[in-house]
C-alpha cells in the first residue's frame, strides 16, 4: 500500500489543496485548518455544507504568510491577533478563538454576502470534527464509484491521505479500526469511521451539487442514521509523509 494523494486546507471549509508532502505533528498535519471563519452574528464557525461558495477559495499558509485566492481577488499577508477572544459554536461544542486583523475577513464577507471574521483557534485542531487525520482508500473509492455510476473525486471527502490499497478487499480500512499504521516516517492509530454529510455531494471546486454519493452510502448502510465513509486517525509518532510513501499495518 502507498500514499497517492495528500491534501488539506489552511482555512477550514475551503477547497482541499494537494501537496507532495506533509509534516505530521502530534496534533495533526502541520498547516491544516490553522484558521476558521466565524459568523459573527451567530457566534458560530462556518460550515461548508451551508456555505458551499467556500469551495471556490484556495488558502495556503507558508512561513507565517496566509494567502487566499477567491474568484474575485487574492489577498495575503501576516495574520495579526486582535486580542478579541470569542467562544463560538462548532457542531454543538464550544471552541475558543481569537479574531485576526487583515484583509481576509472583508474578502470572505464579500464572497458570502454577510459579515464573517477570520479567526485562529486557541487550541490546535479545536475546529476539526473528528480526529486530526482522515483516510480514504482507492478500494473504497472504486466501491462507491460503482454504486454512484461515475468517477468521484476523492477530495469530496477531504482526506488527509488517499491510500492505494491495490487489489485488497473494498473498504479494507474498516478492518484497521484500533490498529496502528506506519505511514512514511509517522505512525497513526486509526480511531473510527468518519460520519458524512451532504458536503460530499458538492463539486469540490465549484461547490455546486452534482453527485448522489450520500444517497448511495445511505442505501448501502440499510438506512442507518449514521452514514460513514473512510476512517480517521491520531498521530502517535510524528514525522514527514510524502506522496509515494509506503503504508504498513
Amino acid at each position: 500500500m502507498r500514499i497517492v494523494r495528500i491534501g488539506f486546507t489552511a482555512v477550514k471549509g475551503g477547497r482541499h489543496v494537494r501537496y507532495d508532502h506533509v509534516e505530521l505533528g502530534l496534533t495533526g498535519p502541520v498547516g491544516d485548518r490553522v484558521f476558521c471563519l466565524v459568523d459573527l452574528s451567530r457566534s458560530r464557525v462556518l460550515r461548508t455544507v451551508e456555505n458551499p461558495l467556500l469551495l471556490r477559495t484556495v488558502s495556503r499558509w507558508r512561513e507565517g504568510v496566509l494567502s487566499v485566492e477567491s474568484p474575485a481577488t487574492t489577498v495575503e499577508g501576516v495574520p495579526v491577533g486582535t486580542g478579541s477572544m470569542h467562544d463560538v459554536d462548532y457542531w454543538g461544542r464550544v471552541a475558543r478563538v481569537e479574531l485576526l486583523d487583515g484583509p481576509w475577513a472583508a474578502a470572505y464577507s464579500r464572497l458570502l454576502g454577510y459579515e464573517v471574521g477570520l479567526a485562529r483557534p486557541v487550541t490546535a485542531a479545536e475546529v476539526v470534527y473528528g480526529a486530526s487525520v482522515s483516510i480514504v482508500t482507492t478500494g473504497a473509492m472504486q466501491w462507491l464509484n460503482e454504486r454512484v455510476g461515475r468517477q468521484l473525486e476523492p477530495e469530496r471527502f477531504r482526506p488527509t491521505f488517499v491510500i492505494d490499497t491495490g487489489p485488497a478487499v473494498a473498504r479494507i480500512e474498516e478492518a484497521w479500526l484500533g490498529r496502528e499504521l506506519q505511514v512514511g516516517r509517522a505512525r497513526l492509530r486509526v480511531r473510527r469511521a468518519v460520519s458524512r454529510c451532504a458536503v460530499i455531494d458538492l463539486d469540490p471546486v465549484t461547490g455546486r451539487p452534482n453527485a448522489s454519493a450520500l444517497k448511495a452510502l445511505a442505501e448501502s448502510a440499510g438506512g442507518c442514521s449514521s452514514v460513514d465513509f473512510g476512517v480517521d486517525a491520531v498521530v502517535t509518532s510524528p514525522g514527514r509523509v510524502l506522496v509515494g510513501d509506503s503504508v504498513a499495518c
